[in-house]
Order: structure tokens, then C-alpha cells, then sequence
């Protein structure tokens, strides 16, 4: 009982990190079923299970509150299924020794580069209004969904900031677009695993907790993507992911390092982790300091 209200706890969190940043729901669930030792495979499955039922509430949240482009959604969602049932394919068919500290690095380089984008660059908001390209959407929407199901998560660490980095969408809109059209990845990648797995190492009661957390959190992280700071959360959730995996990695038998090494290096680790949020933080005020304050008539439309 235990074990499924921390699992709730984690969708809650996850969901709301995710309907807020864009991402990070599956690679935090992800990386904490792998850490309390679900196979790579059943992890991704039970993950992307869940998200059937988080991404369809938090996709009905974005949109009632006007956060949704749709055809963004499709031209990004629809490759994206057929990348995410791929994946899942190929996921299926490796070992759990071969898949869990492949999986790991995936989570690893996907936590690297949402801790360095969102610590050094933060959130681009230049080119607004311009269209986005099929040619962009398609392929990008490929190899997140394939990332996303080989990895247990990855739809919004690579969707988002790709979409955000064009600076051709206001972001709410990326961030409930991305959500929105993860909807149709998660169904194709449950699929994909349900084809190969069956229903093998997938705990029902798992999938529930995690599902009941994110539907819970997700209409509040659709409203909160209007005023939590993105460029603090990001590096938060990065060295969260960096950290749980290179634990994961260092013990796995690629590696095998001693205590003395693994503290070592977690002691870099939470160091660097530290001084990149106090650089966000700090970097946050600044562009609040110098951003240009409401005038009369603007404070009375926010204000009504």
C-alpha cells in the first residue's frame, strides 16, 4: 500500500512538472521504477499505460484553458505514434540487462540536456506567429516518439525544447500542444509493448497510481503553466533525472563502481545540480528586474 501511494505521490509531482515544463513525466516515472527494480520493458509499459489516461486529462486542461495549437498536435502527434510503436517494439525484444542501463543512459542524456537548456538559455520567445513546417514537425515527432518508448520518456524533453527553440509559438502553447499530442503517442506505444509483452511484469495496480497522481495534478499544472517560472523547473527536473540514473548507471555491471567512486561523483553531482538552480533562480530575477512593468490599463485586464 505503501509502495502505491508513493507511486501516486510521483504521478502528482511528475504531472505537474510535466503540464508546466512540457516534460518530464515519463522519465521521472520511468526512472523511479527502474530504481526500485521493474524491468526497462514493463517500466516503459506501466508508464505509458498511465499516460493514456494523464495526457488525456491534462490535454482536456490546455485546451479549456486556450494553451492548444491543434494543428501543431497533429503534425507532430501522428509521427509520433508510429516513432513510439517502434520503439516499444524495439524495446521489447532486448534483455533486461541489456535494456536497463541503455535505458539509463537515454534518461541520463535526456536529464544533461534539459538541466543545460533550461539553466544557460532558458525559454526563447522570438519569431512568434511565424508557421511551423510539416517537414520540422514530422521527423522531430518521429524520433521523440521513439526516444520517448526506448526510453521510458522522452516525448517532452525532446519535442518541447525543439519547438520552443524556434521561438514560432508563444510557450503555453508548446507546452499544451506537446501534452496534447503525447495522447496519441502513449496509446501507440501501450500498444506496441501490450503486442510483444502481453500484459508480462505489468502491475495493473501501478498503472492506476500513477494515473490517479497525474490526473489529479494536471489541471493544476495547466493553469500553473501560466506562472510558474519554466527556466527553475527545468533544472530542477534535470538534476533530479541526472542523478537517480548515473546512480542506476554506476551500479550496473557496464560499470560496477566502488562506494568510494559513486559518492564521489554524487557528491559532484548535487554540487553542480545546486549551483545550476542558484544560477537559474538568479537569472530569473534578473529578467523579471528588467522586464517592463503592466501598465494601468493591462494591470485592469489581468485584474478582470
Amino acid at each position: 500500500m505503501r509502495k502505491l501511494v508513493l507511486l501516486a505521490l510521483v504521478g502528482l509531482g511528475a504531472q505537474l512538472v510535466d503540464g508546466s515544463l512540457g516534460m518530464a513525466y515519463g522519465v521521472t516515472s520511468t526512472t523511479l521504477l527502474l530504481a526500485i527494480g521493474t524491468n526497462p520493458a514493463a517500466a516503459s509499459a506501466t508508464v505509458h499505460l498511465a499516460e493514456i489516461g494523464t495526457t488525456l486529462v491534462s490535454g482536456a486542461s490546455h485546451w479549456k484553458f486556450g494553451n492548444v495549437d491543434w494543428p501543431v498536435v497533429l503534425k507532430i502527434g501522428v509521427p509520433g505514434a508510429v516513432g513510439a510503436f517502434a520503439g516499444a517494439t524495439f524495446l521489447s525484444n532486448l534483455s533486461t540487462e541489456t535494456a536497463e542501463p541503455i535505458m539509463s543512459l537515454v534518461l541520463l542524456a535526456l536529464g544533461v540536456y534539459v538541466l543545460t537548456r533550461f539553466t544557460l538559455w532558458g525559454l526563447r520567445t522570438s519569431n512568434l506567429g511565424k508557421p511551423l513546417r510539416k517537414r520540422f514537425l514530422s521527423p522531430l515527432g518521429l524520433v521523440a516518439g521513439f526516444v520517448d518508448a526506448t526510453g521510458g520518456g522522452g516525448w517532452g524533453p525532446v519535442g518541447t525544447p525543439a519547438i520552443l527553440s524556434s521561438g514560432r509559438l508563444e510557450p503555453r502553447k508548446v507546452i499544451g500542444s506537446v501534452d496534447t499530442a503525447e495522447f496519441l503517442v502513449s496509446i501507440a506505444a501501450s500498444i506496441g509493448f501490450l503486442a510483444a509483452l502481453g500484459s508480462k511484469g505489468i502491475d495493473s495496480g501501478w498503472v492506476a497510481a500513477l494515473l490517479i497522481g497525474g490526473a489529479v495534478a494536471a489541471p493544476v499544472a495547466a493553469w500553473l503553466v501560466r506562472h510558474i517560472p519554466p527556466r527553475i523547473l527545468g533544472s530542477l527536473v534535470g538534476g533530479i533525472i541526472i542523478v537517480t540514473n548515473s546512480r542506476t548507471l554506476l551500479k550496473s555491471d557496464w560499470i560496477d563502481a566502488a562506494d568510494g567512486t559513486r559518492y564521489a561523483v554524487y557528491a559532484v553531482l548535487y554540487a553542480v545540480w545546486a549551483a545550476a538552480v542558484a544560477y537559474s533562480v538568479r537569472a530569473w530575477r534578473r529578467s523579471e528586474a528588467v522586464a517592463p512593468s503592466p501598465s494601468p490599463s493591462e494591470q485592469e485586464t489581468v485584474s478582470a
